[in-house]
């Protein structure tokens, strides 16, 4: 360790240079299948936009992939202000592109100008091939520099347009450079499914026995039907239905399997699989939930003392669905969970609506589909019948009570563990009272890391959140548990991060069981208000504000944009804090999840232990603008 540090220890990253140093921040490090996504990616926002109707990926023997489509082509002409060539332009410089407004892009997966430049960092070696205005151009990269600049190497026919991108992916960054191609047929395949006309093409040079094409004019229907390999379902043919609404597009196929425990759960953002679902799932779940309760009501299906809850009819539910929307917000690069709120609500309300109309137009099919949701509803209710609702009095050492809820099931519960009095008591005023209880907490909490969980219970604090819980520190068991869901809800700030911290690893050390079991979660609440006239927006950091202005700034020109920073949960009025932070359609909950419990236990170890000081303080010298909770 040096025991200086000035200016001329400041690196500044330029290029692709961020990229090549972090390669896990941009993209999955195992294979380079997310490499292809993203060229196959652009060729599909072509197809989107109605200028290109095919895309062939090539497997070469040499183990590279190469992407052709029939779109545009990448214009080739000198950029304005940065004087090189437009394509050179996107291959090397990250945030930069033609998608972040919707000028040649309304529905595009690509938003942070960042995919292709990524493919181009982590091959060792990149061609373009541009067919425009009867001319082939072509230029080529190595390790993401130009190594042959731009060139007309040949005449075409003028109606002849589109591009070829063809890439080495570099084994210093992966894992293996082999592409999983069982994944990437599947990939394509429901992409062909979803996007109707399109004709994707695999071609396999290394063994043309694996060549495959694929095209639906009327695809999702039996798509659908195929991934469940022959299931008994409810109803015998999925259920499909189209949906355009407020600039958003909604093509979705769903059907029940009474019989069986292996669910087929497939969403889409602009033809962007998103495994971990999102906002838009949350929406569509709550939407088809409302829309049986109420088909439930009307009829008088539900017996006494049964509630039908959103996992009731959830749980034996198959669907695809495939939404397309402007400016869609994903976690992260991969961009495999959508994070836009406000689709929530607009899937909420559409998805009730359609089901609903169906439901009352197929009265044997949703009678069938009521009774699976009761079955369900009965099996749980008997499950929790030991967790018993009951008043908490908490110790004297807290400073609040807790506000618990009216509900008896446990899957539907949810206990908040709340920053300050003062966020505590909003939280109180935007909670759904049957189902969402508070539990203010006061400062930050003890660093439970290193105390035996015999002791951690001395915590007034601990003490308090153990008596909510029903479940003892260390124990095995959740059998006492009172609540199905446990959010972490602190401020935005680097205080609000500690107090997460330090309660992410009370719940890793001391409630494992409840964590492994996905009773966990944390709460993201914004950082920012930002008011563009009538419109209010939401930003979790400050590159998301980012974003989020530099698109308002180019839909509304003339509109005054301002920007509050929230100093805590406390400046939120009630209503923000339930759109933003607890109303399931619109908030953003992040489940904690170990994953390898040996890397979790040393990251921990190092953050929090007090032996460690030494490689706390090199780690966030080093990574320290990184950190996140």
């Amino acid at each position: 360790m040096v025991s200086s540090y000035s200016a001329s220890d400041i690196e500044v990253l330029v290029g692709l240079e961020p990229v090549q140093k972090r390669p896990g921040m941009y993209t999955q490090t195992d294979n380079p299948n997310h490499l292809a996504q993203e060229v196959i990616d652009n060729g599909v926002d072509e197809v989107i936009s109605g200028h290109a109707s095919e895309i062939t990926v090539t497997l070469h023997e040499d183990c590279s992939l190469s992407v052709l489509d029939d779109g545009r082509g990448i214009p080739v002409d000198i950029h304005q202000d940065e004087m090189i060539p437009a394509v050179e332009l996107i291959m090397t410089r990250l945030h930069s592109g033609a998608k972040f407004s919707s000028k040649n892009y309304r529905h595009s997966g690509g938003l942070h100008g960042v995919g292709v430049s990524v493919v181009n960092a982590l091959s060792k070696r990149l061609i373009v091939e541009i067919m425009r205005a009867g001319q082939l151009h072509r230029i080529e990269f190595v390790n993401g520099d130009v190594s042959q600049p731009l060139t007309i190497i040949d005449d075409v026919a003028k109606r002849c347009t589109g591009t070829k991108i063809r890439f080495w992916p570099n084994p210093k960054y992966f894992d293996s450079i082999d592409f999983d191609i069982k994944k990437l047929k599947q990939l394509m395949l429901a992409k062909a499914v979803l996007c109707t006309g399109l004709q994707l093409n695999y071609v396999d040079k290394t063994d043309p026995k694996k060549n495959e094409s694929w095209q639906f004019e009327e695809g999702l229907q039996n798509y659908l039907h195929d991934q469940l390999n022959g299931s008994s379902t409810i109803p015998e043919l999925p259920f499909v239905f189209h949906q355009n609404l407020e600039e958003t597009v909604v093509d979705c196929a769903i059907t029940w399997t009474p019989a069986s425990s292996q669910v087929v759960a497939k969403s889409f953002v602009n033809l962007i699989p998103t495994p971990q679902g999102g906002t838009h799932v949350n929406g569509f779940r709550i939407g088809i939930a409302n829309a049986l309760r109420e088909f439930c009501e009307f009829r008088n299906l539900t017996p006494k003392a049964i509630k039908i809850s959103v996992d009731d009819v959830w749980r034996q539910c198959n669907f695809i669905l495939s939404v397309r929307m402007d400016n869609p917000q994903f976690q992260g690069q991969t961009k495999e969970r959508l994070s836009t709120r406000r689709i929530g609500k607009i899937l909420a309300n559409m998805t009730k609506n359609v089901i609903s109309l169906w439901l009352n137009q197929q009265v044997t099919v949703a009678e069938q589909i009521a009774k699976l949701a009761i079955a369900n509803a009965r099996q749980r209710k008997l499950a929790s019948q030991s967790v018993k609702r009951r008043k908490t009095v908490l110790g004297p050492a807290l400073p609040g009570k807790l506000a618990d809820c009216t509900s008896t099931e446990l899957q539907e519960t949810e206990l908040f563990l709340v920053e300050g009095d003062s966020a505590g008591g909003s939280a109180k005023q935007a909670r759904n009272k049957e189902t969402q209880a508070i539990l203010p907490l006061r400062g930050k909490i003890l660093n439970t890391w290193e105390i035996g969980s015999e002791r951690v219970l001395a915590s007034a604090e601990v003490n308090s959140i153990a008596v909510a819980l029903g479940v003892d520190p260390g124990s095995s068991k959740v059998n006492g548990l009172r609540y199905g869901k446990v959010c972490i809800l602190a401020d935005a700030d680097s205080d609000g991060a500690h107090i997460a911290t330090l309660l992410c690893a009370l719940f890793v050390r001391h409630f494992e069981v409840l964590v492994a079991a996905g009773h966990v979660h944390v709460a993201m609440p914004p950082l920012y208000r930002i008011d563009a006239g009538k419109d209010v927006h939401y930003a979790l950091d400050d590159d998301e504000l980012e974003q989020l202005q530099r698109q308002l700034k180019s839909k509304k020109r003339n509109t005054k944009i301002t920007v509050q920073r929230f100093k805590g949960l406390g400046e939120m009025n009630p209503s923000q804090l339930k759109e933003t932070t607890m109303d399931p359609s619109s908030r953003r909950l992040v489940r904690l999840e170990i994953k390898g419990t040996a890397t979790v236990n040393k990251k921990l170890d190092m953050l929090l232990a007090k032996k460690k000081a030494g490689a706390r303080k090199v780690w966030l010298t080093r990574y320290g603008d990184q950190a996140i909770i």
